[in-house]
Parts: structure tokens; sequence; C-alpha cells
């Protein structure tokens, strides 16, 4: 059985914690020469040609009807508009900041869970909520300091990306995973590319198109596979060990990140970003322990015999 091999789920989801920050250390060194929708239009384009064979070669399911192409379709248009948010917080934040930031998205998701799933949240997850906040602020500040508005953009992807990962919830046990991948690169590529030929007659920037030399095209090559490649790694080691085992590791993205900003752009985070982060990661890893904790708790509560 695929869950048997948790060390191969392991490796596959520390795959995703290098490749993931890559991608997003491309998106920052492509800067601003290319508009942000063309970049995403490539991002989106790459992931449904890489996909589509993978599907079909593979024999997969991926035709969709009903409320399943409806909520596909908004899945979609949210992992658009939150790509975009965060293509361009790269453009403004250091790449640590940006990625910490938008680690926020673990609280969000608990908060939906309790106020729109109405599922049972304890005091103290609450309390790491808060905490995880808090910590967010402080990363937050020094960028908002220096940048403005766009330090806020990541938290508006990690708002963003807890509805895309509700809406995800509710559909994934009736799509592939993959098939789902690539159905909504088509979806996007639908949906952007009206948008791009409509702002290049407008003239809106961030929407125009433009003929992109042989260095923007290699790293929007770049961004389009490496993030197609991290979304595989994260959906095949979901299927080698259970999600409990891997979700403390996607806080490996941080340091890597932090890495790859030092190599690359000479950035660190300051003293004050990076007790937030210390914060962030810690309020994060300790709401994802509860919620083991608890599973845990109500499997065995579940298994127990009934009284005879």
């Amino acid at each position: 059985m695929d869950h048997d091999r948790p060390i191969f789920g392991i490796a596959l989801m520390l795959g995703f914690c290098i490749v993931a920050p890559i991608g997003d250390a491309v998106a920052k060194l492509l800067g601003t020469s290319v508009p942000i929708g063309e970049v995403v239009l490539v991002r989106f384009g790459l992931q449904a040609l890489m996909l589509f064979p993978l599907v079909w070669i593979s024999g997969r399911i991926w035709r969709m009807r009903g409320r399943i192409v409806w909520l596909t379709l908004l899945r979609t248009l949210l992992h658009i508009i939150g790509i975009a948010a965060m293509f361009t917080a790269l453009r403004y934040l250091p790449l640590a900041d940006a990625i910490a930031i938008a680690f926020v998205m673990p609280f969000f998701m608990l908060l939906l869970g309790r106020f729109v799933l109405h599922e049972e949240v304890g005091l103290r997850r609450l309390v790491a909520c808060l905490v995880g906040f808090f910590g967010t602020l402080l990363v937050i500040q020094p960028s908002f300091a220096t940048v403005g508005w766009p330090a806020l953009l990541p938290v508006f992807v990690a708002i963003n990306f807890s509805v895309f990962m509700l809406i995800t919830r509710q559909i994934a046990k009736e799509t592939d995973p993959i098939g789902l991948q690539a159905v909504s690169g088509v979806m996007a590529v639908a949906l952007i590319l009206p948008l791009l030929l409509l702002g290049s007659l407008w003239k809106l920037k961030p929407l125009e198109m433009i003929a992109p030399d042989a260095k923007e095209w290699t790293l929007l090559m770049a961004i389009g596979v490496l993030g197609t490649v991290a979304h595989l790694l994260m959906t095949w080691a979901l299927r080698f060990a259970p999600s409990a085992t891997l979700a403390p590791m996607q806080y490996l993205e941080i340091p890597f990140a932090t890495i790859l900003g030092l190599v690359i752009f000479q950035d660190l985070p300051d003293p004050l970003a990076t007790a937030g982060i210390a914060v962030i990661m810690a309020a994060g890893l300790y709401i994802i322990m509860r919620e083991r904790a608890t599973a845990q708790h109500l499997a065995a509560k579940t298994a127990e015999p009934a009284p005879a």
C-alpha cells in the first residue's frame, strides 16, 4: 500500500520544501521586467502542458461534472489570485519575510474550521493563533515601514489559500489530485488569457503582454516547472505518509528561504523579523501537534469497545 512508506513520503515533502522556495526565488529574480499577469499565465500554462500528458498516459480520471466543476473553477480562480499576490509581494519583500508572513495560513484555516465548518477548536489552539498573529506582526512591522502596503500581501495570500484549501478539502475525495491540477491549469489559462488581451488593449501595465528576452523566458519557464513540480511532490508525499506526519515539515520552507535569500539576494531578516519568524514557527508547530493529539484521542475513543 502507498501509505506504508512514510520515509519516502517525508523525502518527497522535503523535496517540496526545497523546490517551492526556489520557485519563489526565481520569481523574485525575474523582478518587474515581465508584467505579473504574463508571469502567472506562463506558470499555469506550463502546469497544463506538463500534467495533461501525465494524466493521459496514466489513464487518470480528469472529467468533472456538476458542483465539482464549479468548485474547481472557484478553486482555480483563488489559485490565480494567490500566486499573483505572492509574486507581487516578492517584488518588494525579502524572500524569507514574504514566506514567513504567508505561514499565518494555518491560523486562518483553524479559524475557518471553527467558525465556518463549526469544528471543535480548543482554547489552547485559539491562543496559539493569537500568538502566531503577534509573530506575524513582528515580521510585517519592519517590512511595512520600508515598503508600505505590499508588506500586507502575504497576509492576503494566507487568507486566500485558506479558502483555497477549504474548497480543496470539499472536493478531494471526488477528484484525482493530478487530474485536478491538470484541469486547473487549463481553466487558469482560459481565465487569464482574455484578461491579458484586454490589458494590452487598454494598456494596463500589470496585465499587458510583452515579448520576453531569452533570460526572461528562461526564468519564466523555471517558475512554471518548479511550481508544478512542487505541487506534484506535495501531492505524492500525501499518498505515502499521513498529513499529520508531513505538516510540521512544511515549516522547513522558512529556513530554506532564509538561506536562498542570503545566498542570492544578500537578504537576512532583521532581529525583530527573526523573532517574529521564530514565534510563527513555534505557534504553528504547536497547533499541528495539538491537531495530531486531538485526532489520536478521537481515534482511540472510537476504537474503544462498546460496554457490554
